[in-house]
């Protein structure tokens, strides 16, 4: 089984949610020997978000583009790629001021695809992205799961629905600033869930 990792936090490796993916990978490497891990770091490497021009780009048909599009669409296309090839998604979530990072809403905007990730039918759309798992470690200050407040589960739950990846798991570490003493021991929680979900 192929891992895709994508990271949105912006202190990197150093990041909680990365600290609790990295843990994540650790764990399926070790028992997934031959399976290949791809790491794409929002925060290093960030997806620019759209305009007008980009997104045109991205919508054209590849025989259709002109010099100027290829060139534009390119990320769109790897990206799309990347999703495709991997059997897991693992997305590195910290809570930014209520939603999920900037960059991480870039990447969505360029891999939601009309006609290769997802497509409309006379019964609404249909996700094209089947047979993939997704795993989120969202990590955050304050107290938020299961309150109006967390705005990115269900976003992202419906997101990744939307592109037909409906087996997601979401590993939470929250209060990290409000019981900073306590942090520790709080990702230890998180990283024991996470050693459950991989024994399963």
């Amino acid at each position: 089984m192929n891992l895709l990792h994508i990271s949105s936090s912006l202190f990197g490796a150093d990041g909680k949610s990365s600290q609790l993916s990295r843990h994540f990978i650790e764990q399926f490497q070790a028992q997934n020997a031959g399976g290949k891990v791809t790491e794409r770091d929002l925060a290093a490497n960030p997806v620019p978000h759209l305009d007008l021009t980009r997104l045109q780009a991205n919508l054209t048909a590849p025989e259709q583009r002109t010099a100027e599009q290829q060139a534009l669409a390119t990320l769109a296309d790897e990206l799309i790629g990347e999703l495709q090839t991997h059997d897991v998604l693992v997305l590195s979530v910290p809570m930014y001021n209520f939603g999920i990072p900037s960059t991480l809403k870039a990447w969505i905007d360029h891999v939601a695809r009309a006609g290769i990730t997802f497509k409309y039918t006379a019964t609404g759309p249909v996700g094209l992205l089947k047979n993939k798992k997704a795993y989120v470690m969202a990590a955050r200050g304050g107290a938020y799961q299961g309150t109006a407040a967390d705005t990115q589960t269900p976003y992202l739950k419906t997101f990744l629905s939307f592109i037909g990846i409906d087996d997601v798991t979401f590993v939470y570490a929250e209060k990290l600033n409000m019981n900073a003493d306590q942090q520790p021991q709080i990702l230890a929680d998180a990283k024991a869930e996470i050693d459950k979900l991989i024994s399963q």
